[in-house]
């Protein structure tokens, strides 16, 4: 019998720009950051304790409340943000500070310290070449090291799939997405095919990435006392 980490606990996302200073027009894609942030938090302010916010140019951070949208926020503000690279620590636990909904800047606790470690642990692991890669990674409490260790592999294999895309492909994901998962929608949208639409998304492999991210997301979300 174990317990699991998620009850009655805050969820902090802290995202930055991979190699951000590589980067041409920063100030456009800073522009666009507010923009993509400004829509996630009116799309989901029912699930956000603290709005997303930008810290530092090409960082930011936000608490949520309400778990239901964990990954499915991470992944609208990375495919929103294409073809600029992102990574996302997600961290899991108590706020030990005031909680201002409209600047997240001035929120702390070990929910954003986790998101934080995960963040740098990231980056890190860009320069180890035997270790498995990610552009997202979860941390919880120390009680549940073989939980985020499972989450984090199916995170890991996800990020491998989507290191395949093609920028096609990854413009097919989108209007996909962005039109209620609908092909025949997406295809109106780039002026193609319903059949290329379905061929670019088996080609990618995007099923079998949605379907872990989905369940990665349905784990989180539940509402988890004690099981056997």
């Amino acid at each position: 019998m174990f317990s699991f980490f998620f009850y009655d606990k805050y969820v902090a996302i802290i995202g930055d720009i991979v190699d951000s200073k590589k980067t041409t027009d920063r100030k456009t894609i800073q522009q666009k950051f507010k923009n993509v942030l400004a829509d996630i938090n009116v799309k989901y302010s029912e699930d956000i304790a603290s709005k997303f916010t930008i810290i530092l140019g090409d960082e930011f951070q936000g608490l949520l409340k309400n778990r239901n949208n964990i990954i499915k926020i991470i992944c609208e503000i990375e495919m929103a943000m294409l073809p600029v690279e992102l990574r996302f620590g997600i961290g899991i636990g108590d706020i030990s500070t005031d909680i201002n909904f409209d600047n997240s800047s001035e929120v702390d606790g070990p929910a954003y310290h986790r998101a934080r470690k995960m963040v740098k642990e990231i980056e890190s692991k860009k320069f180890q070449y035997t270790e498995r890669h990610s552009n997202i990674m979860i941390c919880s409490e120390k009680n549940n090291i073989e939980i985020d260790e499972l989450l984090n592999s199916i995170l890991s294999v996800c990020t491998a799939l989507k290191s395949k895309w093609t920028d096609r492909q990854k413009e097919i994901i989108n209007a996909y997405l962005s039109n209620g998962e609908n092909q025949y929608k997406a295809a109106h949208i780039l002026n193609i095919g319903q059949p290329s639409v379905n061929k670019a998304l088996n080609n990618a492999r995007f099923y079998s990435y949605k379907s872990a991210m989905d369940t990665v997301n349905s784990f989180l979300s539940k509402e988890r006392g004690e099981t056997r």
